[in-house]
């Protein structure tokens, strides 16, 4: 369906403000995370805001993806959003943990739509060669709210009140409701309406599992649960191919993962959640570490990195859109990042703080040039009734590329450092501040600790990104369109392109 320039330009920033406010409603809390939980009186359970909302933003994408396919994306899109403001007015006036958990949960269900909705109307409304540079323009709330999301969380903290971490949802939420109802078109929903109940049920049992598997394994109470849970994903994900071998609609169809241009993409995808996105949740802390910074200095190396990842972003998509190719991006975006992973590996200790922000500057440009450009190639490779369950692949794969690698990064990193620290230091009690106030001689044994324990991460996940470039080769040479797409499939003009 096409738009006119005008409506387009309203629908784009109704999404634009809907991702935002989904990306920037996980950094505040994030910051404020503590306070929520030492006000209502459950501190030592505080990770379950986070990971309830995790969980069901991360195992609904590729049931919300399937619904948006059968009944339309502007449906499922409006109801999210809807569901999402409800949620979020219910997590301020939350009288105990419980409350406030159920209702993060359903925050993540509302956020799970309203991500992959958004990405899925700009598919179904634009052309191929269109969509980088609105993918890119979506995509840079991811950033912006990284860097916002911070700030606007200790303001709120320190001179408001809780509950306004959540309640600041509702009036941008509102506008953003009135843009969507207005720009929003109303796409029709996929030739296969038919919804597989039993498949959805197991995968989104199994997916619960794992990711509580790979958030547990690093505690040592809660390891036994950890088993458990990976146990679980295992025997679910058994069950799971036999359902989807026998179902009439499957919620992954199967000549999905026959395109070589969609494995590539959903190859890349990875590389950006597990090379990325676990790297810079612990470059705050090896940088106030290992360079003796403040808190405040330290979070200037991940702001480097995520404006890189914007600068680039927004630049690749513009200059897809004007020729429509794109392979040359993934490429040359896998190699830089890679090398920027291996010189911060190299790094030697007792440089400037600049360094380490230039060079993960250049892991922000290298994956920015590629990280929202997968959407529009993965999207223009598929039939116009598969856009939602490839976006949501796509999303999906990133999400658990970042929580495995998140876990496998912070368990290296805190065995590590537990074995390396002088007699007489607690891994599990010392803090930047507390390494601050010891002599100058233990301060720099614990930097030479933290610099060589993370030298091997970092060269570690430079390795995914050369495997990154391995998968970038792989994807087919091919060119954009400037045909908006109609009712049909585009994957064999995509595929004979390639």
């Amino acid at each position: 369906m096409s738009l006119s320039p005008a409506r387009l330009r309203v629908l784009v920033a109704a999404l634009l403000s809907v991702s935002f406010l989904g990306a920037l409603d996980h950094t505040v809390v994030s910051t404020s995370l503590a306070t929520i939980a030492g006000r209502l009186g459950a501190l030592e359970h505080m990770s379950w805001i986070m990971v309830g909302y995790t969980l069901a933003a991360t195992a609904m994408l590729p049931v919300v993806g399937k619904l948006g396919d059968a009944v339309g994306p502007r449906l499922i899109f409006v109801l999210s959003l809807v569901l999402f403001l409800a949620a979020s007015l219910a997590c301020g006036f939350a009288p105990d943990l419980g409350w406030l958990i159920v209702a993060r949960v359903f925050q993540g269900l509302g956020s799970a739509g309203l991500q992959l909705m958004s990405q899925t109307i700009v598919a179904r409304v634009t052309s191929p060669r269109q969509r980088p540079r609105y993918m890119a323009v979506i995509g840079a709330a991811f950033p912006i709210a990284i860097v916002v999301g911070p700030v606007v969380g200790g303001l709120i903290t320190d001179y408001w009140s809780w509950p306004w971490v959540f309640w600041l949802n509702i009036p941008v939420g509102l506008v953003a409701l009135a843009l969507a109802l207005a720009a929003v078109p109303r796409l029709p929903g996929g030739a296969h309406p038919r919804f597989d109940v039993p498949g959805s049920l197991v995968f989104t049992v199994s997916l619960a599992a794992l990711v509580l598997a790979v958030t547990w394994i690093g505690d040592e109470a809660l390891r036994p649960a950890a088993i458990a849970c990976a146990a679980a994903a295992a025997i679910g994900l058994i069950l799971l191919v036999a359902i989807e071998r026998r179902a009439v609609a499957p919620i992954l169809p199967s000549r999905i993962v026959r395109s070589r241009t969609i494995l590539a993409c959903l190859g890349l995808s990875l590389v950006v959640g597990a090379g990325l996105f676990s790297v810079v949740a612990y470059v705050p802390t090896y940088v106030q570490m290992a360079y003796r910074t403040s808190a405040t200095l330290s979070g200037l190396v991940p702001i480097a990195t995520v404006l890189g990842m914007l600068v680039s972003s927004l630049l690749t998509g513009w200059l897809v859109s004007r020729s429509g190719r794109y392979r040359l991006y993934p490429v040359a975006g896998t190699a830089l990042a890679a090398s920027g992973l291996a010189t911060m590996a190299l790094l030697p200790p007792g440089m400037p703080l600049w360094v380490p922000m230039v060079v993960m500057a250049a892991v922000g440009i290298g994956t920015g040039a590629f990280t929202n450009l997968i959407f529009a190639i993965v999207q223009s490779a598929a039939s116009r009734d598969d856009l939602g369950v490839v976006t949501a692949t796509t999303n999906l794969v990133r999400q658990v590329g970042a929580a495995v690698g998140t876990a496998v990064v912070g368990g290296v990193v805190g065995f590590a450092v537990a074995a390396g620290l002088p007699d007489g230091l607690d891994a599990a009690t010392l803090t930047p501040a507390m390494a601050r106030s010891t002599p100058e001689a233990v301060q720099d044994r614990i930097g030479l600790v933290y610099h060589d324990v993370f030298a091997p991460v970092f060269l570690g996940l430079a390795c995914v990104y050369v495997c990154g470039v391995v998968i970038a080769v792989l994807l087919p040479a091919g060119r954009l369109t400037d045909e908006v797409p109609t009712v049909g499939s585009e994957l064999e003009t995509a595929e004979s392109r390639a």
